[in-house]
């Protein structure tokens, strides 16, 4: 008799739902696209109406119709939800305002009620939870930021002063479950909207980025995870809660007492390879789709003709500008008569590999700890192509995993744990989790990247005035 286990992964863009079997085989998945965020004015980005929970119920719902098994073998479900988000909830747990995305200015700010009537603060995980189960309780593991939580303790702070800096009283605040640990069983309510069984436990994971490390296999310091994910971020894992460097800061991990050690990172990063496909309008996705293919299918034959440093095309991935310098905005640069739009595809990809690289070598210098293999996840890593690139410019074999949710098997893993069918997270990973394939550098395409990261890096140092000076005229 196999068990099953659910992992819920809420992203950004979309909620899925995926079904696994105890040794990590995905037997079902539903998914539900989030709607546009709300922004209102400049700074504000908020989720419409109850946009995450309905998504999660819609992507279970879908699951479940899809499960081909008995609905008494499934016997967890792990909850990952978007991390930096801030829920404001009355005394019934419902929402008192529309969700604030990890993008709105108010989540890195001390809090103020804006509504009479909130009674509780919590996270995007936070709120999920009270709908699932009914239990004011959440994750420790999703409290980075401006939370009065002690991350050495994984609790609430017994400082005082971390109240009054964060604007949260500590009757705002949840109680806390540790990662692995049951927050509750699915109610006769949630039941009902989402398909999933009444009486399910559902497990603690921890923030997203932290959950797709695990559903990645990342357990030693020597491995680097990329996520190319709308925020792309470099990742590795250890077990000290160290103060942030000038190349990296500390996050929670998926499992108590280990901690996420993320790069610098892009903003709208996978995002930007969706914004040029798009760009290449409906006529393109027309003649792709009558020969079977996607836009990025074809983008990426076309792109691998392309040799390395796309002719001399470079791309600086500042479609979002860092909080650091709001003036900044994307560039390309060096285009000749031999660019066509496969130039300008490979350039995207190798402008995000070069950008990554540096992060994570300047990471690796601070930790004292040299990355000898990365590990790519998300919707980029299905690309043949920008997997070569990141191999090409990391200069270490680089392996992508079997599934497209690495945040859901993570959620999965910790459901294993915390129902006991795998005893730790190290067997529960070493079950459930496989290497799919391996990419390895190649010398020449290398050499070309080590001479163009160092170039490529400089590039904001001569582009920042004059973004400075036109923002100033036309923002």
């Amino acid at each position: 008799m196999s068990r099953y286990l659910i992992g819920i992964d809420n992203g950004s863009q979309s909620s899925k739902v995926t079904i696994f079997d105890e040794h990590g085989t995905a037997v079902s998945e539903g998914r539900v696209p989030l709607a546009p965020s709300d922004l209102p004015r400049p700074g504000v980005v908020e989720h419409p109406g109850d946009d995450v929970w309905d998504s999660i119920a819609g992507a279970c719902r879908i699951a479940m119709r899809g499960f081909p098994g008995d609905l008494d073998d499934i016997v967890g479900v792990g909850l990952c939800t978007i991390r930096f988000c801030r829920a404001m909830l009355r005394a019934d747990g419902s929402l008192a305002q529309p969700m604030l995305s990890w993008m709105d200015a108010r989540v890195g700010q001390p809090f103020v009620a804006e509504h009479d009537d909130i009674r509780w603060v919590t996270t995007s995980s936070g709120y999920v939870t009270h709908r699932l189960t009914g239990r004011f309780r959440d994750t420790a593991a999703n409290y980075q930021g401006v939370w009065p939580i002690d991350t050495a303790s994984w609790s609430w702070s017994e400082d005082d002063r971390r109240y009054e800096e964060t604007g949260m009283a500590r009757e705002l605040l949840f109680e806390l479950v540790q990662p692995g640990n049951v927050l509750g069983t699915v109610s006769a309510a949630a039941a009902e909207l989402t398909g999933l069984p009444e009486g399910l436990p559902v497990i603690a994971t921890a923030n997203d980025k932290a959950v797709e490390a695990l559903g990645c296999g990342l357990l030693d310091s020597g491995t680097l995870l990329v996520s190319l994910g709308t925020y792309i971020a470099g990742m590795s894992v250890g077990e000290q809660d160290l103060p942030a460097g000038d190349a990296f800061w500390t996050n929670f991990g998926s499992a108590p007492g280990r901690y996420l050690y993320e790069s610098g990172g892009i903003r709208r990063g996978m995002w930007t390879v969706s914004w040029f496909r798009d760009l290449l309008g409906p006529a393109t996705a027309a003649a792709a789709a009558a020969a079977g293919d996607r836009v990025e299918d074809v983008l990426n034959r076309e792109a691998s003709e392309v040799p390395a440093g796309s002719d001399g095309l470079l791309t600086v991935l500042d479609w979002l500008a860092p909080a650091d310098a709001s003036f900044r905005k994307g560039s390309m640069l060096g285009f000749d008569g031999r660019h066509g739009r496969a130039h300008l595809y490979r350039s995207i990809l190798e402008g995000i590999a070069m950008t990554m690289g540096h992060h994570a070598r300047a990471m690796a210098g601070e930790l004292g700890v040299p990355f000898d293999r990365v590990v790519v996840s998300g919707g980029g890593s299905s690309s043949d192509l920008m997997m070569q690139i990141i191999a090409d410019v990391f200069r270490v074999p680089t392996v992508r995993m079997v599934g497209d949710s690495a945040a859901g098997r993570g959620a999965a893993v910790c459901a294993a744990v915390g129902t006991g069918v795998h005893p730790s997270f190290a067997e529960a990973v070493e079950a459930m989790v496989r290497a799919r394939d391996r990419f390895d550098p190649r010398p020449d395409e290398a050499a070309v990247y080590a001479a163009l990261g160092p170039i490529h890096r400089s590039i904001t140092e001569h582009t920042d005035g004059i973004y400075r000076r036109t923002a100033a005229l036309v923002g």
